[in-house]
């Protein structure tokens, strides 16, 4: 026998022996054949732990028999240690707010769970997916609800990423921090910075958009679970949002709380966007610091040549010997990727009608999907480029000594007019401006010296300062 008979509301259905799931997971894999790509593990982990919550929430208040909440549970507990993955088949664009993702699970559990109590696969007897897996729940609250346990739970791992990336860049500006090198705005030579302050100020920027990040968490942690099918709580008991909550916590190790308006909960995807909106903030940030270590490490030859990144692969299938960013160049992939699945996200919060928002199961997917492919990258970034850079120390004073920009300390001394005109000559001549100042003896000695400190240019306040004129 290859196949089973099924019935639902809309009649029968041959569903394969030996699947797991049934006929309302199959009718959703035959009408959305999409992407190819499944659920997530971190939804189908979302879901599964709201189903054995319940499970022991009906336990407790003895709406389910024991014998068939522990079986329930055991099936759970099966799927959350790794077994039938290969079941949760639907397509990730699917039906509007996840039916069919949730009925797939309702199967799963409850062909698993009475296979367990010596029943076969398709009998539905003793446990219903619906009557029993999803008892005193709607898709409409336990979509919403696993959504927000899953990004949750994905986030730690784009925290930890960050915390690595974010250390690694402070230890590069402490590496960094005797290499002078000509600052540059609009992509033109500027004052002086120590290559320390850069790699520091990028370690400082992720650790404040950690911080956001954990902010934006905090929403997430309001369960609407109990609101069944528009919020209200209809069949649900009293007890039920409350005990749902204490069980998720003791299952998941999240901190949660039951929502205080389930409705609203239900109505509005506002807490995902703003995470979403927190990761993209992130991302525009982490994007631009890639594109800053490509800008520097350009070359050998006919680049900026300021930084040696880490050799991970030859970079060319003609030239020889070619070398290419490689790692911020996946960096920057991943960053327009994220982008891209923001504005998704977006999009479809907006989309939310009355009293849900039928567009979760691609919020879902693109949240949780950003998370990963944007911890991953920061990741690698951290451990197969950040770390291994190295600074051309010569190459950066080389530069730097050439920059008109330097004539900038000299302006409190000789005025802003009488500095540009310098800054102008040393451009047409090819001589530095301490090479002009000494030609013209503008300054001399210990004077020019202090002037033209290159370390104290990195730094508050005047170089030279005491000799500056009053009103300079």
């Amino acid at each position: 026998m290859t196949h089973r008979t099924e019935k639902d509301p809309l009649g029968e259905r041959q569903v394969p022996a030996d699947a797991l799931y049934g006929i309302q997971t199959l009718r959703a894999v035959e009408n959305f054949p999409i992407s190819g790509l499944r659920p997530l593990p971190a939804f189908v982990d979302a879901v599964i732990w709201i189903k054995k919550a319940a499970a022991l929430t009906h336990r407790d208040t003895g709406r389910l028999p024991v014998h068939l909440a522990d079986a329930i549970v055991r099936a759970a507990d099966e799927v959350l240690g790794g077994q039938h993955r290969d079941q949760f088949v639907v397509d990730v664009y699917q039906a509007g707010a996840g039916t069919s993702h949730n009925m797939n699970c309702n199967e799963v559990l409850a062909n698993r769970a009475n296979e367990l109590l010596g029943a076969a696969r398709g009998s539905y007897a003793p446990i219903h997916p619906n009557d029993h897996v999803n008892m005193a729940q709607s898709t409409n609250d336990v979509i919403p609800t696993a959504m927000r346990l899953a990004t949750l739970a994905t986030l730690p791992v784009l925290l930890d990423a960050l915390d690595g990336l974010a250390g690694s860049f402070a230890a590069k500006g402490r590496e960094f921090d005797a290499v002078i090198k000509s600052g540059r705005t609009h992509l033109q030579d500027a004052t002086p910075i120590r290559l320390g302050q850069e790699f520091a100020a990028y370690g400082g920027t992720l650790t404040r958009h950690r911080a956001k990040l954990g902010e934006a968490a905090e929403w997430l942690r309001d369960m609407n679970i109990g609101g069944t099918a528009v919020g209200t709580g209809l069949n649900a008991e009293p007890e039920y949002p409350r005990r749902m909550v204490d069980h998720l916590q003791a299952i998941t190790g999240l901190v949660l709380r039951e929502g205080t308006d389930r409705v609203q909960l239900m109505q509005s995807m506002g807490d995902i966007a703003s995470m979403s909106g927190a990761v993209r903030s992130l991302t525009l940030d982490l994007n631009k610091i890639a594109n800053d270590i490509r800008l520097m490490a350009s070359g050998p030859r006919t680049g900026l040549a300021e930084l040696n990144l880490p050799a991970v692969q030859p970079g060319s299938s003609i030239m020889p010997g070619k070398v290419n960013p490689s790692i911020a160049e996946m960096v920057n992939q991943v960053c327009y990727q994220v982008l891209g699945l923001d504005q998704t996200i977006a999009l479809a919060a907006e989309a939310g009608q009355l009293e849900l928002n039928v567009m979760m199961p691609v919020i879902t997917h693109n949240i949780v999907f950003a998370l990963i492919i944007l911890a991953n990258a920061i990741r690698a970034f951290d451990q197969r480029c950040v770390r291994g850079i190295q600074a051309d120390a010569a190459q950066c004073a080389y530069w730097l000594e050439r920059s008109p920009a330097l004539v900038t300390a000299l302006a409190p001394k000789i005025g802003y007019a009488e500095a540009a005109s310098l800054a102008k000559e040393a451009i047409a001549t090819g001589l530095t401006v301490k090479e002009l100042v000494m030609q013209k003896q503008i300054l001399q000695g210990r004077e020019l010296e202090e002037v033209l400190d290159l370390r104290a240019m990195t730094e508050l306040g005047v170089p030279g300062g005491k000799g500056v004129p009053g009103g300079g």
